[in-house]
C-alpha cells in the first residue's frame, strides 16, 4: 500500500537535501578553479613566489572540495530513477542527451587535467602545468553550462515535442532546447555567485590571518584580491540578478509573485513590500512594510504599470509563498552587505589602510560564508517557486514520482542525512583545519632527478613532511 501524499513529501525533501548540499560544492570548485589558474598564471608572469605559495596553499583545498562535490552529486543520479522514474522516462529524451554532454565534455576534461594539475607540478614543464589549471578551471564552466542547461529548460521549456508515448523530445533544434529563454540569464547570474562565493571564502581566511598578524604577505596579497573581486563583481551580481528577475517575470510570473509577496493584483502600481509575514491562508502579508509603487517602479519601470498578482491563478498552480519570500530576501540582503564591503575596501584602499583595519577584517571574516548562504537561498528561490511544476507548465511535481512507500522514502532520508554530516562534515571540518593555518613560504621545487643507472643506490630526497625516493 503506497502513502503517495507522504512519500512526495520525503521525496522532495530528499532530493531538496541532498541537491543543496551538492549544490555548495561546486559553487566553491568553479570560482577557485579559476582563482587558482589567475595565480599560476600571475607567477608565471611575474615570477613572484607569493602567487605560488598562495596556488599551493588552496590547491589541497579545491582538491578536499572537487572530491566531496564529485561523491555528492553521483548519489543525486540515483534519485531519478529510484524517487522519480516518471519524470526521467518522460523528460529522458531530453534531459539525457544534455547530461552526457556533461560528462562527454566537462568530466572528461577536468577528469583528464585534474591529476596533472594536483600531482603533475614537478613533472611536467610549467606551462603545460598551467595549461592543465586552465583547462581544469575550463572544465568546471562547462559542467555548468550543461547543468543549468538541463534546469533552465525546466523553468522555461522549448524546442520541444511529445511523441505518442507522453515523452518530450526535440522538436529538431538542439540548440533551441540548450539556450531556452531562461539559460543565458541563469548561466552568468549562477557563474557570478559562485566567484563571489570563493572571493568571501578566501577574504575570510585573508582576513583571519591579518587579524593574527598583519605583516604576512602572502595573507595580505590573498585578502587583496578577493577584495578587488567583491569591489567589481558584487555591483555586477545585483546588476544580473535583475536582469535575470525581468526574464522570470515574463516567463515564470507566479515566481515573482510569490518573490514579491504579491497575494493581490495591483491595476495602478504594486508596491515593494521589504518584510512582512506572508499569510496565505488569508492571502496577505501580515505587518508588511512596503514602498508604494516601487515593485512596479523596479519589474516594469513605470510606478503606476500594473502587475498580477496570485489571485490571479488556480489555488493548484501557485508556489509556496513563505518560503521564495524569505530565501529571495536572504538572497538579495548578503547580496547588499556583499557590495557594502566590496565598496569598504576601495575606501580603505584609497585611505591606505587595507591590511590594518581590523573592523574591515571582522566584517570580511563574517561575511565569510555569505555567498554559500546566498546561492542556496537563491537556489531555493528558483526551485521551490517553480513549483508544483518539475517542467514548467507540462509535468506537475505529484506527476513526476515514483509509486512510493513512505516508510521506505523515509528510511532512505534519515541514512542520507546521517551519512551526509557525518561524511562531509568531516571533510568540512579537516578543510577549516587547513584554512586555519597561515599561508607561509614553501622551499623551491627540487630540481628533476635523472633516473638512476639499475643496481644503485636510490637518491633519497627529505622535504618537510615528505619523503620521495627516486
Amino acid at each position: 500500500m503506497f502513502d503517495f501524499p507522504e512519500a512526495l513529501l520525503l521525496a522532495r525533501i530528499q532530493f531538496a537535501f541532498t541537491v543543496s548540499f551538492h549544490f555548495l560544492f561546486p559553487a566553491i570548485t568553479i570560482g577557485l578553479a579559476s582563482y587558482l589558474a589567475v595565480l599560476e598564471g600571475l607567477w608565471l608572469k611575474t615570477g613572484r613566489e607569493h602567487y605560488m605559495d598562495l596556488f599551493r596553499y588552496w590547491i589541497k583545498i579545491f582538491a578536499l572540495v572537487f572530491g566531496m562535490g564529485v561523491v555528492s552529486g553521483i548519489v543525486m543520479s540515483y534519485q531519478f530513477g529510484t524517487n522519480w522514474a516518471v519524470f526521467s522516462d518522460k523528460a529522458g529524451p531530453i534531459i539525457g542527451p544534455l547530461m552526457a554532454y556533461e560528462v562527454l565534455t566537462a568530466f572528461f576534461l577536468e577528469a583528464g587535467f585534474l591529476g596533472v594539475m594536483l600531482f603533475g607540478m614537478n613533472r611536467v614543464g610549467k606551462k603545460l602545468h598551467f595549461m592543465a589549471t586552465l583547462m581544469v578551471a575550463l572544465g568546471t564552466f562547462v559542467s555548468a553550462f550543461w547543468i543549468l542547461s538541463v534546469n533552465s529548460w525546466m523553468q522555461t521549456p522549448a524546442g520541444y515535442a511529445m511523441n505518442a508515448n507522453g515523452q518530450f523530445i526535440s522538436a529538431g533544434s538542439w540548440l533551441a532546447i540548450i539556450f531556452n529563454p531562461s539559460f543565458p540569464y541563469r548561466l552568468v547570474h549562477t557563474l557570478s555567485a559562485a566567484y563571489l562565493t570563493t572571493a568571501f571564502i578566501v577574504g575570510a581566511v585573508g582576513a583571519w590571518h591579518l587579524l593574527k598578524d598583519n605583516r604576512n604577505p602572502r595573507a595580505r596579497l590573498m585578502f587583496s584580491m578577493a577584495m578587488w573581486m567583491a569591489a567589481i563583481v558584487a555591483p555586477l551580481q545585483i546588476v544580473l540578478g535583475d536582469m535575470h528577475g525581468l526574464n522570470t517575470l515574463e516567463h515564470q510570473p507566479a515566481k515573482v509573485m510569490a518573490m514579491e509577496g504579491h497575494y493581490q493584483s495591483h491595476p495602478e502600481g504594486a508596491p515593494l513590500i521589504l518584510f512582512g509575514i506572508p499569510n496565505s491562508a488569508e492571502n496577505r502579508v501580515d505587518y508588511a512594510i512596503q514602498i508604494p509603487k516601487a515593485s512596479s517602479l523596479i519589474l516594469k519601470h513605470d510606478a503606476n504599470a500594473p502587475l498580477a498578482g496570485l489571485d490571479s491563478l488556480p489555488a493548484a498552480d501557485r508556489p509556496p509563498v513563505g518560503i521564495v519570500f524569505w530565501a529571495f530576501r536572504i538572497m538579495v540582503g548578503l547580496g547588499m552587505l556583499m557590495a557594502l564591503l566590496g565598496m569598504l575596501s576601495l575606501w580603505a584602499r584609497w585611505r591606505g589602510n587595507l591590511h590594518s583595519w581590523r573592523g574591515l577584517h571582522r566584517f570580511a571574516l563574517v561575511m565569510g560564508p555569505s555567498g554559500l548562504v546566498a546561492v542556496l537561498a537563491g537556489w531555493i528561490t528558483t526551485e521551490v517557486g517553480r513549483q508544483p511544476w518539475t517542467i514548467h507548465g507540462l509535468l506537475r511535481t505529484a506527476e513526476s514520482a515514483s509509486p512510493l512507500a513512505a516508510p521506505a522514502v523515509a528510511a532512505s532520508l534519515m541514512a542520507f542525512v546521517v551519512m551526509y554530516f557525518a561524511v562531509f562534515g568531516a571533510g568540512v571540518i579537516y578543510i577549516l583545519k587547513l584554512m586555519a593555518k597561515p599561508p607561509m613560504q614553501h622551499e623551491a621545487s627540487p630540481p628533476n632527478i635523472p633516473e638512476r643507472a639499475a643496481g644503485t643506490t636510490p637518491v633519497v630526497a627529505l622535504r618537510p613532511s615528505v619523503l620521495t625516493a627516486d
